[in-house]
């Protein structure tokens, strides 16, 4: 749980509407309760955010992977495929798992959000985006086999997506397999039949 003292208003009630919905969904908590556990009157929450669908998108930019991301592909890459794909794997169920909270009100809320999951959708498409030139530029410098990179970057992410949905809401790794050692193994079969 995050330490609501030393943030900002702002934070404050981004932090405690994720905790909230997370455990009582969208419909089951009021504005007036987010408030409360941020330690905040509702009208703030309103002359900040308008309304509570407001402060849930708010919450959902502020917390996505997108900028993470590409500071990763910008600065962090080594261009050696198996080293690379293990780095974008961690970060993702680090990201991941860090926002599990506001993952499961997405997953649990979107279709009955409007717009929300045009929202959501943004971050996959701009990591499909950033994984697709990464494998195409990896083709050019002869590093992986000729492929469609778009079908690649689509395998990888659903691959590590999938594994992240089946740890939702388990008290333990399932299927009993750490999830540590699955992202090692997947990476290297992965690695292993794209690599020329």
């Amino acid at each position: 749980m995050i330490v609501i003292n030393q943030l900002s208003s702002s934070d404050k009630l981004l932090s405690a509407a994720i905790e909230l919905m997370a455990e009582k969904g969208y419909h089951g908590v009021t504005t007036r309760e987010i408030a409360a556990a941020a330690g905040l009157n509702e009208v703030t929450l309103f002359r900040q955010f308008g309304s509570k669908q407001k402060l849930l998108e708010a919450a959902f930019e502020r917390y996505h992977y997108t900028e993470e991301m590409i500071k990763l592909f910008n600065e962090k890459l080594e261009w050696e495929l198996h080293t690379d794909l293990l780095l974008i794997s961690r970060t993702y169920h680090d990201i991941m798992n860090r926002n599990r909270k506001m993952i499961q009100i997405g997953i649990k809320e979107g279709n009955n959000l409007p717009g929300f999951h045009e929202r959501a959708r943004r971050g996959p498409q701009q990591l499909k985006t950033l994984l697709t030139a990464y494998f195409t530029a990896m083709v050019e410098k002869g590093r992986l086999i000729r492929t469609n990179p778009e079908l690649q970057a689509l395998s990888f992410m659903w691959m590590n997506y999938g594994a992240f949905v089946s740890s939702l809401g388990a008290d333990e790794t399932f299927p009993g397999v750490p999830m540590e050692d699955f992202i090692e193994e997947s990476v290297r079969l992965f690695a292993r039949a794209l690599t020329p």
